[in-house]
């Protein structure tokens, strides 16, 4: 590690970090967004949208990540669609978070209480109505919390992406290693990275989780 200072190690790591979070908050925004989408149409009572997204929620959550985004990057390569690694691992990140946000945010929606639904339908507002007005608000405060700790995992989530090629944190790590032959120290401070970047977003989903369970 003669050639290597601590400090350049450090701006190496810095440098990795940024992409780490730029993936995940493309992934967790597109991700949220797409959901959204997803569990309208999960709680929609049509038929045919239940079943299509109950389909995309078990595919993406029944399947590994790095499978996911083998298929998107190595899969349409070979029918000659060009794919980056950064757009292979933002698509790949994008709808493993979806699927996981669609089905959290679902779980949020069918635990606002029945009565509400009823008190809704009482004032003659249609379905769109009361998911605006009454449900997604009373959800939403629900959903809040474990929206907050699922960033955590998606944070962790783009380690994967290292193994096409795509240069975050982990990626960074394994090439410094490489060029360093000091392995231990490089991924211990990998592993200090990752935990600066989550241990605050762990609080605040604490911090968030009490705070309104106190409400309630």
């Amino acid at each position: 590690m003669t050639q290597f200072s601590i400090w350049a190690l450090l701006d190496s790591l810095a440098s990795g970090a940024k992409w780490t979070v730029a993936l995940s908050l493309i992934a967790f925004v597109c991700g949220g967004i797409a959901g959204l989408i997803v569990l309208f149409a999960r709680v929609s009572g049509n038929r045919a949208l239940t079943m299509l997204s109950k389909a995309y929620i078990e595919i993406f959550q029944g399947t590994p990540l790095l499978m996911q985004l083998f298929i998107i990057f190595f899969g349409l390569s070979m029918l000659g669609v060009d794919v980056s690694a950064w757009l292979a691992a933002a698509v790949g990140l994008t709808l493993f978070t979806s699927a996981y946000l669609a089905e959290i945010w679902r779980g949020c929606v069918e635990a606002v209480p029945k009565g509400q639904w009823e008190a809704s339908a009482s004032l003659a507002l249609n379905y769109r109505e009361q998911m605006r007005h009454v449900v997604l608000p009373q959800a939403l405060r629900i959903a809040i919390a474990p929206t907050v700790g699922f960033l955590v995992q998606v944070v962790k989530s783009t380690a994967v992406a290292s193994i096409i090629g795509f240069t975050e944190l982990t990626k960074t790590g394994s090439m410094l290693a490489n060029a360093t032959f000091q392995p231990f120290l490089i991924f211990g401070l990998v592993a200090i990275a990752y935990f600066l970047l989550c241990y605050p977003l762990s609080l605040y989903a604490r911090h968030l989780e009490t705070q309104y369970h106190a409400a309630r």
